[in-house]
């Protein structure tokens, strides 16, 4: 592949910065212990209840209420059913942003379409936590349209100030989706909290699912979460290179499979974004790739000079790493080897960060407190 001045010596800063974060803290060296607290079957994602406890999925259609101080766990009654194959399974959970009060929680999946197709789903459910299952399960949202196949399904989900609910939605390892509108493949997509489109997204007068995205030309996202002023960070593996950090605006474009600062497994060439600047580019762009899974910018004060900064997981990377943001520009603060692969990043209520273990390629599915060293 032909790049640029320009591009090659952007790659060429890339691969000196990953070198030099490759050189990452050991264990002896970070800034906190990571202590061991429970163990799950390919867990996949988590978020804390109001009394501390703490919800986890596992791909294979369990979700768990664990009790972090006693170790109790419960199981959680009438889920969902769910495609678990390949990347596909139980996913994501969240809780409404008045859960106190109204009780739902909203939880992604792979769901099974006609034949051998499948597709992501996000529904809603009351959490009883007294018969310990789910009641008045309401599906709001689907991935259009199903596909064959098992990857990318992406199905993070977030809540914004106004309540507004926010969904990842891969491209399914199809690429051209990403540019298609009659498809919400590789695509944003902002709803009410009833699955309903609301007003201002940017397409709506294409109608259809045109009208839920808010963005697009994006590959696989598996972290999403707003900054202190509310702007809207989302980081999504690139192909063969070019993991990226997003800083998401309304109606943009990503440019994938068009362009990305990656190449196609196979060897073809993608162009660079910078040969192509009408399609947004990354803000943060790794090569070789950090295989970024779960998010959170944290809001805490328990680890020093980290307030404000996003908390990534490394699965190929088997790392923690650490964004520092200035306003729209990010760069890669700190990088600790986690010697394992990490799926899901969550804050605790006390400003603790908990770390899921990925349940697949010899990691064995921990749960991990990290405790700040004094």
């Amino acid at each position: 592949m032909r790049r640029s001045p320009l591009s090659l010596l952007a790659s060429a800063l890339l691969v000196a910065s990953a070198a030099a974060s490759a050189q990452a803290p050991a264990a002896a060296d970070r800034p906190f212990d990571a202590v061991e607290v429970a163990r799950f079957d390919e867990p996949w994602a988590m978020t804390f209840l109001p009394d501390g406890r703490l919800l986890v999925t596992e791909k294979a259609g369990r979700l768990w209420v664990q009790d972090v101080a006693t170790g109790k766990r419960t199981r959680i009654g009438r889920v969902p059913e769910v495609v678990h194959a390949g990347q596909g399974g139980f996913a994501d959970v969240v809780l409404h942003p008045r859960f106190s009060g109204n009780g739902w929680v909203y939880l992604s999946y792979a769901e099974a379409g006609d034949g051998n197709t499948s597709g992501a789903a996000v529904a809603r459910a009351k959490l009883d936590l007294e018969d310990n299952e789910l009641e008045d399960l309401q599906v709001v949202w689907r991935q259009v349209p199903k596909v064959a196949g098992n990857g990318h399904y992406g199905h993070r989900i977030a809540f914004d100030a106004d309540g507004m609910l926010w969904i990842t939605s891969s491209e399914r390892q199809k690429f051209d989706p990403a540019q298609d509108m009659a498809s919400n493949l590789g695509k944003i997509v902002r709803l009410r909290d009833d699955g309903s489109v609301p007003d201002g997204n940017p397409f709506t007068g294409q109608g259809d699912v045109a009208a839920q995205v808010w963005s697009l030309g994006h590959r696989n996202m598996l972290g999403i979460d707003f900054d202190r002023d509310g702007r809207l960070w989302v980081h999504e593996m690139g192909p063969k290179g070019g993991d990226e950090l997003n800083l998401i605006e309304k109606g943009a474009n990503y440019g994938y499979p068009i362009v990305s600062n990656g190449d196609h497994y196979d060897g073809r060439p993608i162009p660079d974004h910078d040969t192509q600047p009408q399609y947004r580019a990354p803000v943060i762009s790794w090569t070789p790739v950090i295989s970024p899974a779960g998010f959170v910018i944290y809001d805490g004060d328990r680890y020093p000079g980290w307030n404000g900064s996003g908390l990534i997981g490394g699965l190929s990377s088997q790392s923690l790493v650490r964004v520092a943001f200035d306003g729209t520009s990010a760069r890669e603060a700190e990088r600790f080897d986690m010697g394992t692969r990490i799926r899901e990043v969550e804050q605790g209520p006390d400003g603790t960060i908990w770390l899921l273990e990925d349940g697949g390629k010899g990691a064995q599915g921990r749960l991990y407190r990290l405790d700040p060293r004094s």
